[in-house]
């Protein structure tokens, strides 16, 4: 059994591999079912030509679609059906036309007998590693009852798995005509679904091997299916290196007591306009000079316009993109599930080594996860990259411009190491911002607040307002001395 596991046959999509801890086992027949439209038979293509590109003798048998429209449609999504043997037991119009009189034997008995002798002689002939059958469920109708029909199945999946095959084969199993009796004799269950477009992929059950369970997002294309597995929570403890990354501003660092640390998810909380994003690009600037690729999600603002901001304020960012040490993104939330997000941030850190993402910003991402929870989504996005070394910056709206002082409205505020907030202050009838550290999970940091502004310069922090007290509850006062000098 080790050494069966160990040997994988891909079902050509490499997102439903990983979902699968490598692939299927070979010589095990697996059921694939969904309804109409959610992609079936563009799956049992994918199964077959990886197997035809490997070498392997494949085998397409249709009981519905005739091998002409198949061909058709396959080229269409760029499929090359070169190596790919087809059986089609599709009904012609010759069926139709011609008068079938059956005396002695009933229909089903009648068509069922040489359909397994077509299915027996095109086997032996082809010798298929591969084989899918679609769809099976066309098999209850040669049958004269339930039983009849499931020891058929069974022989039948057995006879093509003797021989040395894999097999897919698909059922459209509904409330009207269930396939519970397929699943049970299969050694794996694989569920598609199309809910108004929101397409996933389920593991329903693998036999001999663990897999990875829970809906998976899927979106078709000119070229097939793509699989976008969901991020899996880690139980393994992370390893912190201890390295404190700079923002590059003196003030800031003495806020955080040198910086943030590698591996550490950072919220930063503010009203609107007061230079979250900024702040953000002002420790991946930081990180440029180092040599260190960063990405920004930009969830709500345009990617030219965020360019000129940074220009304004001695952000090189455009530089920074010719050299490849800035990655700016720009994310339609309704068009992306939360499953295919995860899987760019995956590419951006495994393939293209980024050290720093910023998410800007979490509204805008909530609305990509179509009602599913927000939480549980962030957390395992930032406890993926936490394993992996990575800076993650979360930029959140605080929902009161003055007033009570409130984190997030997204219930947040855990998954943070670090958390800093900007806030308007109105001093002498002028308003102005200041910024400070609510928490720092892995050092100290500065407890008071600084003023904070955002010039041509660059970004600029202050002393420490120690005379100012009563920011966070929306009314800040400052002693007569202070009011005098200012």
């Amino acid at each position: 059994m080790g050494k069966e596991i160990e040997s994988r046959v891909s079902t050509g999509i490499a997102g439903l591999d990983e979902i699968l801890e490598g692939g299927l086992i070979p010589n095990r027949a697996y059921l694939v079912r969904g309804g109409p439209g959610t992609g079936k038979t563009t799956l049992g293509l994918h199964f077959l030509v990886a197997g035809a590109s490997a070498g392997e003798p494949v085998l397409f048998i249709s009981l519905e679609e005739p091998v002409e429209h198949i061909r058709q449609n396959a080229g269409r999504q760029g499929f090359d059906l070169k190596g790919v043997d087809f059986l089609d037991l599709t009904p012609s119009s010759e069926f139709f036309r011609e008068v079938q009189t059956y005396d002695i034997f009933s229909p089903a008995e009648v068509e069922r007998d040489p359909i397994t002798m077509q299915i027996i002689e095109r086997v032996e002939k082809v010798t298929p590693r591969r084989v899918f059958i679609d769809p099976i469920t066309q098999f209850r109708y040669l049958s004269g009852d339930v039983f009849q029909f499931r020891r058929q199945v069974l022989s039948f999946l057995r006879f093509l798995v003797e021989k040395g095959a894999t097999v897919l084969f698909t059922s459209e199993g509904s409330a009207e005509a269930p396939d519970d009796d397929l699943q049970f004799m299969s050694d794996g269950v694989i569920a598609l679904e199309n809910n108004l477009g929101n397409r996933t992929v389920t593991v329903l059950k693998m036999r001999g091997t663990a897999f990875r369970a829970g809906r998976h997002a899927v979106k078709m294309t000119d070229s097939g299916l793509e699989v976008y597995p969901r991020l899996a929570l880690t139980t393994q403890e992370r390893a912190l290196s201890g390295e404190v990354i700079p923002s590059g501003v003196p003030e800031l660092d003495e806020l955080l007591n040198g910086g943030i640390e590698r591996g550490t998810v950072t919220v930063i909380t503010a009203p609107s306009g007061t230079g979250k994003t900024t702040l953000g690009l002002q420790f991946m600037k930081e990180a440029a000079g180092r040599g260190e690729r960063s990405v920004v999600y930009s969830f709500e603002e345009e990617i030219e316009i965020m360019l000129r901001r940074c220009e304004a304020v001695n952000i090189p960012a455009r530089a920074m993109r010719e050299r490849g040490t800035l990655s700016l993104v720009k994310v339609e939330p309704l068009q992306l599930s939360a499953d295919e997000f995860a899987s760019l941030v995956r590419r951006e850190v495994e393939e293209m080594g980024t050290r720093v993402v910023m998410i800007d910003s979490v509204s805008g991402f909530r609305l990509s996860l179509r009602g599913e929870d927000v939480q549980s989504r962030l957390h395992a996005l930032g406890k993926y990259l936490q394993s992996q070394g990575v800076v993650l910056f979360l930029v959140v709206e605080s929902p009161n411009v003055v007033g009570e002082f409130q984190i997030s409205e997204e219930g947040i505020s855990y998954l943070a190491d670090n958390i800093i907030f900007l806030r308007y202050i109105e001093v002498g009838g002028e308003i102005r911002k200041a910024i400070g550290v609510l928490k720092k999970r892995l050092s100290n940091f500065e407890r008071t607040l600084r003023e904070f502004e955002i010039t041509p310069y660059g970004i600029k922090v202050g002393r420490p307002l120690t005379e100012l007290s009563g920011i966070l509850s929306g009314t800040p006062r400052w002693s007569a001395k202070t009011e005098g000098e200012t």
